[in-house]
Parts: structure tokens; C-alpha cells; sequence
């Protein structure tokens, strides 16, 4: 294992131009909300969960997109799956909710303000179902899967993608701004179309019958995908290059390929079942300021209608 990661660069271990890059979406975060607060209305100092919120964020965001999870992650399949997780569905929330709603608020006004037709397609929630589960379907059809991987450029263009999207799929979820579109109650009902339009893919990786991806199979198609993560004129010593994973791997590819779908299937449940008891959390909260007495009036009137009968 030594050996495995003593073969790379520190810069393609560590990735420090991610680190500088999170760096300066720091400071844009204390900018905009220290230095600049008295621009907005109704401005307050931000409480410190939302500070560790945006903290935890970054963590979560270099772990899924950097550290040395990021070369771990090009040979076993079980990583990878860890590093979405991170980046996805750990970093993209987290990023939300640490943001006040006084800056929300007024960047969405001024966008719908000055672009009212493309602030309403894309904050469509139609989008934000279907624009991040499709493009993580489609990138692990497994000649999808091996093509992104050997190009570094489309792969990075391919990751922003999907952060963008997750961004609209959990703006709509954690409706950190009043939605018009979504009730409390259709909200869960959308937290569970999420996870019924990922399982497809979760299952396709948990029960096809042998490794699907030669990026995990093929030492060929392996040693192309990790040459770009060597330093300039470096190359992978031979004793690497006779097996896909350089011999760094816990396991077979079938049963790697088999935990990383399980992986990631329980990693989602996770976190939409904690989302729904957020929303629920949210929606009680509500109810419960209203007259002084819970009432679920976000359940449709035919179906209340259908109960007192």
C-alpha cells in the first residue's frame, strides 16, 4: 500500500489547487456575510451551526473531490461511490443550510428580478428531479463510466455537472427559502421520487452478475485512467501495471463493485430519511404557529375530505 501511494505526487495526492480554490470560497463566504452584511435587509450575525454547516461543507467537498480518496477512488469502485456521497450528498446540502436567508433571499430577487424566464426554468423542480439522478444514471452506464474516466477534461466538466444539479435537486428539498412550487407535504413526496429515480442505477451495479467497468478490470484501461494523476514525465512502475488497481484492493471487483451500489443505496436513504424528518420537523413548526393547534393543511382537500368520511 506503501509503495501503491509513494508512486504519486504530492500535488495528486493532496490536490492543493483544490484546497485554494475552497480557500477562496471561504473568503467569499466571510466577505459576503461579515464584510458586506450591511448591504443586505434584514441582515444578523449568522449563527455558528450555520458556520460549522459551511466548514463541514468544504471538509466534505475536498474529500469528495480531493485528498488521497481521490486516487484511492480510481482503483476501487467501493471509494469512488464514497467520494459521491461526500460530494453530493454530504457537501451540497450542508453548503445550503450554512448560507443565511438574508443573502438567499436577495440574490434570488435579483436573479428573478433581472431574468424571470430563466430563474423559472431553472429552479423548475421538474429539473432538479430529474437533471441530477439522469446524469448519474447515465454516467455509470459502464461505457459512459470508462470513457468519463480517461478524460480528465470531460470528467471535470462532467463532476461540476452533477454538483450544479445536486445543488437544484436540494434547493428544492431543503427549501431554505419559502417554496411556491412545493408544500411541506409534496416535499416528502419529492425526497421519495429522489430515491425511487437513483435505485435504478444502485441496483444495476448491485446485481449485475460480473464487474461491469473495465476502469476496475482491464490493466490497460486502468494505467490510461491514472496517468493523468502522475506527476509531469512520471509513469506507473511495472510491478503496477499487471493488474487493473495497481494491487491496491480490499476486495475482487465483483464484490467491490457489489459494496460500492450498497455503498451508495444506504449512504442515500441516510440522508433523504434525514431530510424527511427535517422537512417534517419544519412543517410541525409551522403548523403549530398557526392559531396555536396542528393542523396538516398541506394534505390535498380530497384526501382530508376522504378520511372524515
Amino acid at each position: 500500500m506503501g509503495e501503491f501511494f509513494q508512486t504519486f505526487s504530492f500535488r495528486a495526492l493532496w490536490t492543493p489547487e483544490l484546497m485554494i480554490v475552497l480557500a477562496v470560497v471561504a473568503y467569499i463566504y466571510y466577505w459576503v456575510t461579515v464584510k458586506q452584511r450591511h448591504r443586505f435587509i434584514g441582515a444578523e450575525n449568522i449563527p455558528a451551526k450555520q458556520k460549522w454547516y459551511f466548514v463541514f461543507a468544504l471538509l466534505a467537498l475536498y474529500l469528495g473531490w480531493g485528498s488521497p480518496l481521490y486516487i484511492a477512488g480510481h482503483s476501487i469502485l467501493t471509494l469512488h461511490m464514497t467520494q459521491m456521497v461526500f460530494a453530493y450528498f454530504v457537501a451540497v446540502p450542508l453548503f445550503i443550510l450554512s448560507i443565511p436567508v438574508w443573502v438567499l433571499q436577495t440574490w434570488m430577487h435579483k436573479w428573478k428580478k433581472k431574468a424571470y424566464i430563466t430563474y423559472r426554468m431553472v429552479m423548475s423542480p421538474v429539473l432538479g428531479l430529474i437533471a441530477f439522478n439522469g446524469l448519474f444514471s447515465i454516467y455509470h452506464i459502464p461505457s459512459v463510466f470508462d470513457y468519463v474516466m480517461q478524460q480528465p477534461v470531460l470528467h471535470s466538466v462532467y463532476q461540476a455537472a452533477l454538483f450544479a444539479s445536486a445543488w437544484l435537486m436540494w434547493w428544492h428539498m431543503l427549501a431554505p427559502l419559502p417554496s411556491q412550487e412545493l408544500t411541506d407535504f409534496r416535499r416528502i413526496i419529492y425526497i421519495f421520487g429522489n430515491g425511487i429515480l437513483i435505485t435504478p442505477a444502485c441496483a444495476l451495479i448491485i446485481f449485475a452478475g460480473s464487474p461491469l467497468y473495465e476502469t476496475y478490470t482491464n490493466p490497460a484501461v486502468w494505467a490510461n485512467v491514472m496517468a493523468y494523476c502522475l506527476p509531469p514525465g512520471a509513469d506507473l512502475p511495472p510491478q503496477l501495471l499487471n493488474t487493473a488497481g495497481g494491487g491496491f484492493s480490499f476486495l475482487d471487483p465483483h464484490p467491490d463493485q457489489q459494496l460500492a451500489g450498497v455503498t451508495m443505496k444506504i449512504a442515500q436513504e441516510f440522508v433523504y430519511v434525514s431530510t424527511i424528518g427535517f422537512v417534517f420537523k419544519q412543517w410541525l413548526t409551522k403548523e403549530k404557529m398557526q392559531d396555536g393547534e396542528l393542523t396538516i393543511s398541506d394534505i390535498p382537500a380530497h384526501a382530508d375530505q376522504a378520511k372524515q368520511r
